[in-house]
């Protein structure tokens, strides 16, 4: 019975190609505007590592000026922490299984073909960072905790970056130049892109690509690769020391810092050695302000950091409205549309056909353009994807329809249509076929 109420649909949608036409370019329109800002904002507010999400904590130290207002929140406090602060951190007995130190920065690479130097993205961290954070390796593993210590030069390299120098062949063993150094390379990272990249959210990272290079910080230090990230300060440094010396024991803020913690009482036990540092540290003449230590895990550190902006969802509701308003106007369409058939169902009435006969076969005409506009809206979506990814270069990540959401626009439409068409068909299958017949 399926297929022949959809002979039958079809072949109403080829009688009247305009009205038909009219309703899937309503449906379309709303669905493609709705599923532009849905979609980004739904991939804006994903959760970026959801099997571990709830065990990773980034760490914030109230260090600033103590002439500024009181701290209420971690929205008040800066994202980032001092070099020196994560220095100690790391390298003290902690309740957290493991932590990272780390911050961004960026190296001219020369490769070894004719190709010209180019500028690549670094992140100087620990190893800890890859464990801690579930990178996949395509090739190799991360360098260990030796590697640290002894400020080796390695590096682990993206799966980009391989294809790029190395033809995607295994180039673990061999050497990189950066800058006028080598660096041997222990491992290449396989496709990972975690959205919104949670690690570092300061200055409007949050959705720029991953780092091409990871490399050890002490190494990065030691040359020095200078932070390509925010870097606020609220006190001068030290004039009587070198200017690279003064500026690692400054109270400039430029690291972030990230903790793995598995189990609530191991998240108190970790603020409680925070709070304990901070006041060993205003015994040394440091911390001036009241005591506040903040650990965030990633759901909460990206509420923290307003990733997601009122903008955003201020956006998906006027396209919800703009929808509400393609569904109405489909409303008026379909009335017209099937009450200007009503001929039509009345000989059908007469030849036997029950209302929920009719009642069926028009619902599954206005099921067949929900689908069709769904597809037009998916088509149009997508066009409003590749608009916004012309518009904000760093949204690349935000301007894809992955199934979900495939899935998503075309059953909306087909829902939406079925939502719309339900009073049309109800009132069409309720016509006195007695009546029109003696009109025809």
């Amino acid at each position: 019975m399926l297929s022949y109420y959809l002979r039958l649909a079809f072949a109403s949608i080829r009688r009247t190609p305009v009205l038909s036409a009219l309703m899937v370019l309503a449906l379309g329109l709303g669905i493609g505007a709705f599923m532009t800002t849905f979609t980004v904002y739904y991939l804006m507010s994903g959760d970026p590592i959801p099997h571990k999400s709830h065990m990773l904590y980034a760490v914030q130290l109230d260090n600033w000026d103590p002439n500024d207002p009181p701290t209420e929140s971690a929205k008040d406090v800066q994202p980032q922490i001092t070099y020196q602060d994560g220095q100690n951190l790391v390298n003290a007995d902690t309740p957290a299984i493991r932590q990272a130190q780390m911050y961004a920065s960026n190296v001219i690479v020369v490769p070894e073909s004719d190709e010209p130097p180019f500028d690549e993205s670094v992140r100087a961290t620990y190893h800890n960072f890859f464990r801690m954070f579930d990178v996949p390796f395509l090739y190799g593993q991360p360098w260990e905790r030796r590697e640290d210590e002894d400020h080796a030069a390695v590096a682990v390299i993206g799966r980009e970056l391989n294809d790029r120098l190395f033809d995607g062949a295994n180039s673990v063993g061999k050497n990189i130049r950066v800058d006028d150094q080598f660096l041997q390379i222990v491992g290449v990272i396989d496709d990972w892109q975690p959205t919104p990249r949670f690690y570092h959210v300061d200055a409007g990272g949050q959705f720029d690509d991953t780092e091409q290079i990871f490399l050890p910080l002490s190494w990065a230090i030691d040359q020095p690769l200078l932070p390509s990230g925010n870097t606020n300060c609220w006190k001068p440094p030290d004039e009587d020391l070198s200017l690279l010396e003064a500026f690692l024991q400054s109270e400039c803020v430029w690291n972030q810092f990230w903790a793995e913690i598995e189990t609530p009482e191991q998240a108190a036990a970790y603020k409680d050695f925070l709070d304990n540092y901070v006041r060993d540290q205003k015994a040394l003449g440091r911390f001036e302000r009241p005591l506040n230590t903040f650990i965030s895990n990633v759901p909460e550190w990206l509420e923290v950091n307003e990733v997601v902006t009122d903008d955003n969802r201020v956006l998906v509701r006027l396209s919800f409205l703009f929808l509400l308003v393609c569904v109405l106007n489909t409303v008026g369409l379909l009335l017209a549309k099937f009450l200007g058939k009503s001929g039509e169902v009345a000989l059908r009435r007469a030849m036997g056909a029950s209302q929920g006969a009719v009642f069926s076969q028009n619902l599954v005409e206005v099921g067949l353009i929900g689908v069709l506009g769904g597809l037009s809206g998916t088509g149009l979506a997508w066009l409003g994807l590749r608009a916004v990814e012309s518009l904000y270069r760093g949204y690349q990540h935000l301007v894809h329809l992955d199934p979900v959401m495939l899935t998503t626009a075309i059953g909306l439409a087909t829902l939406s249509a079925i939502l719309a068409g339900l009073y049309p068909v109800w009132r069409v299958s309720r016509l006195a076929p007695a009546g029109l017949l003696k009109t025809q």
